[in-house]
């Protein structure tokens, strides 16, 4: 069996979009799983695909879980945020215009997401809003 997942896009507009991720895990976990695929997300209006997002907001509910962490996808995945075990909240960043994909080579402009530590019954909610990003 694996951990039941999901990825629900509740928004996709020109500038920003809001997608939901959740995991009822069976303890298998998940590791480097691309969650947010740039060119799956809605092109500009002119045709122009979007290349990359930025991180304006995070709400989360994480149970169990060592961490759940938010991975800047390349040839060497950077960090993009770590979700503490058994921790719930919002964190803003649009004061200073969201977090900012920090990865190397390689770097596709998705975000991957791994679990660490799971057991049966973890589970995490995140709700990730986006600011596009273009050519």
């Amino acid at each position: 069996m694996a951990d039941a997942v999901t990825s629900t896009t509740i928004s996709d507009g020109t500038h920003k979009a809001v997608i939901q991720l959740t995991n009822l895990s069976d303890g298998t976990g998940e590791s480097a799983v691309t969650k947010i695929d740039v060119s799956a997300l809605a092109a500009r209006e002119d045709g122009t695909a979007c290349n990359g997002v930025l991180i304006e907001k995070v709400s989360h509910s994480i149970i169990g879980f060592t961490q759940v962490q938010l991975l800047f996808d390349a040839t060497t995945d950077t960090i993009a945020l770590g979700l503490a075990q058994d921790s719930n909240g919002h964190m803003d960043f649009s004061e200073f215009g969201g977090l900012q994909n920090t990865s190397g080579s390689g770097k596709t402009g998705d975000i991957n997401l791994t679990t660490i530590g799971a057991s049966s019954n973890d589970s995490y909610v995140i709700v990730l809003e986006l600011i596009k990003k273009y050519g």
